[in-house]
């Protein structure tokens, strides 16, 4: 029986697991934007020493993780899963990093949604009694995933005003059974929704009715309201994917301004840093969870926050052939206090 299971979509946590710590490590372009002080590392160089772009991605994810586990006061020996994933085929980053890292591993595909999606399941095996301790981490390049999902980089194409910034990095998160918090407290499983569109450089656009599907769920299955919140923010839905959201909820009676912001949307300065609509990748929501807003609820500036990244679930191949782009969205609830 599904005791832990609240409304439709949402479970609520008996035994809420602590975050121990996190780690972030971004690009020399995350560095110069709003944020630059909430990241632990920024790289002057975003090939890293390695031969590839994607090796050094899985470099970034790899010292990610190790710091985070460090910075928690253990050691590797002592996770009992590993749950990361990325944006490249066959989610290689995170299985090269793995390897390296050498604990149970399971591989998370979610798009840009996979910090939550990671997060989600993280919690649930600590609060299912099953894990004492969960590394929950991804990243992205913007090398690797320009080149994987749009245009050579050598093309030099224009962007167009929709397209966001791919985010160059990291961000890792230990979750414990014991810990003094912040707490995961809910958790909100996302459903497919596909409006139908099929343009690659406006993922903002695909993905913004799966969070409104997803955080409308939300709301019903806990009986919060958006004032609940001190912050509700969405991971990769750019300036475009945001004022959709603010558009679509005020339809359904939700007025979410004041509380509602995007990861994508605070990355970046937008203007000065050229991302037209913002930043993306499964980087942009981990390195501003596990800086930004990890460090704000410290200090006690935010007390409650739901995190909910988003993701487009499409490939290379399906998108040419004319496929429409699905998107999903998991939202997970950070108390400072279990409840």
């Amino acid at each position: 029986m599904a005791i832990k299971r609240i409304g439709t979509r949402t479970v609520k946590l008996e035994n809420p697991p602590s975050i121990l710590s996190t780690y972030t490590i971004v690009g020399p372009k995350e560095g110069e934007g709003p944020l630059r002080e909430y990241f632990d590392e920024i790289l002057e160089d975003d090939l890293w020493g390695q031969e590839s772009w994607e090796k050094s991605e899985s470099k970034i994810q790899e010292e990610t993780i190790k710091s985070a586990i460090a910075n928690a006061g253990l050691a590797t020996k002592d996770i009992d899963y590993l749950l990361s994933g990325d944006l490249l085929n066959q989610i290689i980053t995170s299985g090269y990093t793995a390897r390296q890292i050498s604990v149970p591993f399971f591989g998370l595909y979610g798009a840009c949604s996979t910090m939550s999606q990671s997060l989600s399941l993280g919690s649930m095996l600590i609060d299912g009694g099953f894990a004492d301790k969960v590394v929950c981490a991804t990243s992205s390049h913007f090398s690797t995933a320009e080149r994987q999902y749009r245009f050579p980089l050598e093309y030099g194409n224009q962007r167009s005003f929709s397209a966001q910034w791919t985010v160059t990095g990291a961000g890792a998160t230990v979750l414990s059974s014991s810990g003094n918090g912040p707490y995961i407290t809910y958790v909100t499983t996302g459903k497919i929704i596909d409006p139908g569109i099929k343009d690659v450089n406006n993922m903002g656009a695909a993905m913004a009715p799966a969070a409104m599907d997803t955080l409308i769920n939300h709301f019903k299955d806990t009986g919060f309201s958006p004032s609940d919140y001190d912050l509700i923010i969405t991971g990769d839905l750019g300036i475009v994917g945001k004022n959709i959201v603010l558009e679509l909820m005020a339809k359904e009676g939700y007025d979410l301004k004041g509380i509602y912001t995007d990861c994508g949307v605070e990355i970046f300065n937008n203007i000065e840093q050229d991302t037209h609509s913002g930043g993306s990748g499964c980087g942009c929501a981990a390195t501003v969870f596990n800086g930004y807003i990890y460090k704000e609820m410290l200090k006690g500036t935010l007390n409650r926050v739901l995190l909910m990244a988003t993701g487009a679930l499409h490939s290379p191949v399906i998108t040419q052939q004319g496929e429409s782009i699905p998107g999903i969205a998991h939202a997970v609830t950070i108390d400072v206090n279990k409840g």
